[in-house]
């Protein structure tokens, strides 16, 4: 049987984390990206091979860089022989008032978030492309559709160009590739950790499930997205909040 191999972006912990794990659950060979934080990254290589038995491989990369997505990409076939499946995955944010945002600080956001997205697609689909088949699952926000924050207008800003990536990336790739967005709402990552008591009652309130999605709920639909079960989905932006409305 030939083998599966999937790169998460930003996977040494979050919604990251628990798509590596679930993927080696399927016995898929999963490569693990971090850009900081080597300790959880190497962590959490050791827990997937000791539990899954499955091929790991741990790669240090700055999606934002151009020269290093591509070495990345390039270790990756040489090691494994293709990526079948990518999910981009890495993002930041850093909340601040809207008027007094730092203009370096927006630039990172976009650099990670949005052309970290561009640059994995761009060598990835062209692997994709020569072998004729792939599945690319980008991790965006509601953040893109309606649920704005202006203290986080950089990260909201990022997150609506990932789902516009998708769109031009399922049609440059067509009919080859399938390529989809996942739009989650709260998530109980370490990205929202800062949030005050007062904040998260507040959010839950605008929930109709009334909490915060786990990362495993998360990464069961891009398990999904990446099996022969959503062969026929393509092109599609879903959204993943237990019902968040903003009334």
């Amino acid at each position: 049987m030939k083998r599966v191999v999937a790169l998460v972006t930003g996977s040494n912990r979050g919604i990251g984390a628990s798509c590596i794990e679930e993927f080696a659950r399927q016995g898929v060979t999963v490569v693990i990206n971090y850009c900081h934080h080597e300790k959880e990254a190497k962590e959490l290589e050791k827990t997937i091979k000791e539990k899954y038995k499955v091929d790991v491989l741990t790669i240090k990369c700055d999606v934002s860089k151009e020269e290093e997505v591509e070495k990345m990409v390039n270790e990756i076939v040489d090691q494994f022989g293709g990526i079948d499946i990518l999910v981009n995955n890495a993002g930041v944010s850093r909340d601040s008032l809207l008027m007094d945002k730092n203009i370096k600080e927006f630039r990172r956001i976009l650099d990670v978030n949005l052309i970290g997205t561009y640059l994995c697609s761009k060598y990835v689909g062209r692997v994709m492309r020569d072998a004729k088949k792939g599945k690319i699952i980008n991790i965006s926000s509601t953040n893109a559709i309606d649920t704005y924050y202006p203290e986080s207008c950089d990260y909201d800003a990022s997150k609506a160009g990932i789902i516009s990536l998708t769109h031009n990336f399922a049609r440059e790739l067509a009919p080859f590739v399938n390529v989809n967005c996942i739009c989650p709402g709260w998530v109980k990552t370490a990205m929202n950790k800062e949030l005050s008591i007062d904040q998260i009652k507040e959010e839950k309130k605008k929930i109709l499930l009334g909490r915060f999605a786990t990362p495993e709920e998360i990464s069961k639909i891009v398990v999904f997205l990446s099996s022969s079960k959503a062969s026929y989905v393509n092109d599609s932006i879903i959204r993943v909040d237990g019902g968040k409305y903003n009334g």
